[in-house]
C-alpha cells in the first residue's frame, strides 16, 4: 500500500455538521475542483464526506484516499501531458475510446484492488444505466472499477458492463451529486459545478469544434437544467468562471486556478452559513 495511505476514518461524531462536498462532472473543466479542495483546506473548512460524478469523481476518490490538493495537481499537469496517449481506439460497438489505458493509470495512482472500505473519507461515485436509464451509486467494492464507469462518456468512451448492467457516465442523471450527500448524512453541502451555462460559449472560443467537445457540449445541454436541479439542494454552490472547454486539458493548470480563485470568494458565505446552522443546531439542544 503507499505511504501516502492512512487507516479509514469514519465522518467525525455530530458535535458540529458534517460538510459534504459534491464534485460535478466536466471533463477538463473538472480541474476546478483541485482548486476549490486547496482553497477549502487552506481556510480551515474540513470535507467530512464527498461525492463525484465523472472527472469529480477521480478528484473527489484521490481525495479521500488522503491525497492532498497539491499532489492531485501533480497528477492532473501529468495526465494533461499525457493526454493523447491514453487514446485507445476501439471498435465502434459501445464506444470509440476503450478506456483500459486510462483504467490502468488509474489504477497505478489508487491502487489496483483498492477499495470504497479503505478511503480515509467517506465518498461516492455515480454512473449510469445505459439499458434502464437509472442512477447508479458506487460506494463500495474497488474503486478503480467505479471510476472507469463514471467517467465513460456515452459514445466517446465504451460502456462498463459491472453485475451485468451496462455503466456510462453519471452526469447523464446527477451530473452534481448534491442529492447523494443529503442521503449520506450530510448536514452542509458545498456544491462545485463546472458545466456551462446553456447560450454561454467560452471566451475565445471561435476555431471549429472537434468531435469530443461537440460531444461534451451536447451532453451538458441536455443536462443544463438537471444541474440546476441538483444545485437546488446545496447550502453552497461554487462555479468558477472558466475561458476553456471541456477538451482543454492543456490548459489543466489555468482551470484549477480559477477553481481556488472561485473557492477563495465563497468562504466568507461558507463560513456565515456553518455558523448559523452551528447556532440552530444549539439553540434547538437548548429548548429541548
Amino acid at each position: 500500500m503507499p505511504d501516502f495511505i492512512h487507516k479509514p476514518v469514519k465522518p467525525p461524531p455530530r458535535k458540529r455538521p458534517w460538510v459534504g462536498l459534491a464534485l460535478g462532472s466536466g471533463a477538463a473543466r473538472g480541474g476546478a475542483h483541485i482548486g476549490v479542495l486547496k482553497a477549502l483546506e487552506e481556510n480551515g473548512i474540513r470535507v467530512d464526506m464527498i461525492t463525484g460524478t465523472s472527472a469529480g469523481a477521480v478528484v473527489g476518490a484521490l481525495y479521500a484516499q488522503g491525497r492532498s490538493p497539491d499532489d492531485i495537481r501533480d497528477i492532473a499537469l501529468e495526465l494533461s501531458r499525457k493526454a493523447l496517449g491514453l487514446v485507445d481506439p476501439s471498435l465502434p460497438v459501445t464506444g470509440l475510446i476503450k478506456g483500459k489505458k486510462i483504467q490502468e493509470l488509474l489504477r497505478y495512482y489508487i491502487g489496483k484492488d483498492y477499495a470504497f472500505r479503505e478511503l480515509r473519507v467517506p465518498f461516492a461515485c455515480l454512473a449510469t444505466d445505459i439499458l434502464s436509464g437509472e442512477e447508479i451509486v458506487f460506494d463500495g467494492g474497488p474503486v478503480v472499477e467505479a471510476l472507469r464507469a463514471s467517467i465513460s462518456v456515452p459514445v466517446i468512451f465504451t460502456a462498463v458492463k459491472i453485475a451485468g448492467r451496462y455503466m456510462v457516465d453519471g452526469v447523464l442523471v446527477n451530473p452534481v451529486p448534491v442529492s447523494t450527500l443529503k442521503n449520506m448524512g450530510a448536514d452542509f453541502i458545498i456544491a462545485v459545478n463546472v458545466i456551462p451555462p446553456v447560450g454561454k460559449q467560452a471566451p475565445g472560443r471561435r476555431v471549429r469544434p472537434g468531435m469530443f467537445h461537440i460531444m461534451m457540449q451536447s451532453i451538458y445541454i441536455g443536462a443544463y437544467s438537471l444541474v440546476r436541479t441538483c444545485l437546488s439542494e446545496a447550502d453552497v454552490v461554487i462555479e468558477p468562471e472558466l475561458a476553456y472547454g471541456p477538451g482543454d486539458f492543456h490548459h489543466i493548470r489555468q482551470i484549477i486556478q480559477a477553481g481556488e480563485a472561485a473557492a477563495r470568494q465563497s468562504i466568507p458565505e461558507i463560513n456565515r452559513k456553518l455558523a448559523e446552522l452551528k447556532n440552530r443546531k444549539k439553540a434547538r439542544q437548548t429548548i429541548g
